[in-house]
């Protein structure tokens, strides 16, 4: 597929337009970077690695499965679709695929029609040769990463017996989710495409890659990519999840659920920075399987009215330093009397004793319990300490 991909992306850059490479039943097989007009089936067809039935049809109605050489398709808006100009791939006259422009605007010149002809017969036998002879078609290799994210071991023997990953190397897998919000076309487009690049970047480490509805996951060679990089190569701002390495393929859902988790730990703690590793996120490594119900009772009555937010932001940065006084007082630049008048409060309302150790424990990793499952959400020191003005002194 390195030929493919190299081929698509020079011709791309010569002609200064982007291109998709699709095979004889119109799945998506390479693409270049996608940096001029975009029409939803354009959008859809990468994200899906296909093209729907719909637009299959009107396309080869326009003559682009009969087509001895390169020709204009009409848009058609009630698809979506931007007019095209299509190039079939051919080898020994054989249909092998298709190379797409959209066709607007401008649309494309006669002399840069006549160089995508030219690149076609390379392209035709980097096909035959790559996707149809020895590789995997995007959509099988989509198909087996999906099985393999399941737990599927038979997918792991498909991806090695096709060459996309070394038999016997470790295996690591990153996710890249957006800190908030669920992500739109755009987003997912991005995704895409930046790993795409890093994966051209990587290809002697054999990654493997696939976008979901809210995260991508990269599936790598050991562990040959700082998750810096990761952030670089994609256009989105995301926070990182990494699992640990697992020692073959087939294992490879289990380094996939650690880093699902601590991508997700990353997005609900900001603390963490944009990258969390699983082995390195300490107590909220044992709190992604807790249920979020089991909390503290206290906790649950302070958690009921948005009036407490400043009891529990104190209360946790109390936790954190150890019911060190000195150390809240100064971290919240706290007034040491204002301090104690909301620890009282805690007590009174939670109906608890910061003195007891079990105590304390149960309401610190209620807290953190809380902040996963999304019903605690900390505003930051700064807002803590514009309460100050209101406690008593």
């Amino acid at each position: 597929m390195a030929d493919l991909q190299r081929i698509v992306d020079e011709l791309a850059a010569r002609l200064e337009r982007p291109l998709l490479l699709e095979d004889r039943l119109q799945r998506v097989v390479a693409y270049s970077e996608q940096n001029g007009v975009m029409d939803d089936i354009r959008r859809d067809s990468i994200l899906r690695r296909h093209t729907t039935p719909e637009v299959r049809q009107w396309l080869r109605d326009a003559g682009a499965h009969d087509s001895p050489g390169p020709l204009r398709t009409p848009g058609a808006p009630h698809l979506g679709l931007l007019p095209r100009v299509c190039v079939p791939v051919r080898h020994e006259a054989g249909l092998l695929g298709f190379l797409w422009f959209i066709d607007a605007p401008p649309p494309m010149t006669a002399d840069q029609v006549e160089e995508a002809a030219a690149a076609a017969p390379g392209l035709a036998l980097a096909l035959y040769h790559e996707s149809l002879a020895t590789g995997l078609a995007s959509h099988r290799e989509l198909e087996a990463v999906t099985g393999l994210l399941r737990g599927e071991r038979d997918a792991a023997r498909q991806l090695i017996e096709a060459g996309a990953f070394p038999q016997g190397q470790p295996v690591t897998a990153l996710v890249a989710r957006p800190p908030s919000g669920e992500p739109d076309e755009a987003v997912r487009l991005a995704l895409e495409q930046g790993l795409l690049a890093v994966r051209r970047r990587l290809s002697g480490h054999h990654p493997l890659h696939l976008v979901r509805y809210d995260h991508a996951v990269l599936l790598v060679s050991g562990a040959p990519l700082a998750p810096d990089e990761l952030h670089a190569a994609l256009s989105v701002r995301v926070v990182v999840g990494v699992g640990r390495p697992r020692p073959s393929l087939a294992e490879a859902a289990g380094s996939y659920a650690e880093a699902r988790h601590a991508a997700e730990v990353a997005a609900r703690v900001p603390g963490l920075g944009h990258t969390a590793r699983w082995d390195r996120l300490g107590v909220y490594r044992m709190l992604t399987g807790l249920p979020d119900h089991e909390l503290h009772p206290g906790l649950e009555l302070l958690l009921a009215e948005d009036q407490h937010l400043p009891l529990l932001e104190t209360l946790e940065t109390y936790l954190d330093l150890a019911g060190s006084a000195v150390a809240t007082s100064r971290a919240l630049r706290l007034h040491r009397t204002s301090l104690y008048y909301r620890l009282q409060r805690v007590e009174e309302l939670a109906r608890t004793d910061l003195k007891d150790g079990g105590e304390r424990l149960a309401l610190h990793l209620s807290l953190k319990l809380a902040r996963l499952s999304g019903r605690y959400r900390p505003r930051g020191v700064h807002q803590v300490i514009a309460q100050v003005g209101q406690d008593p002194v």
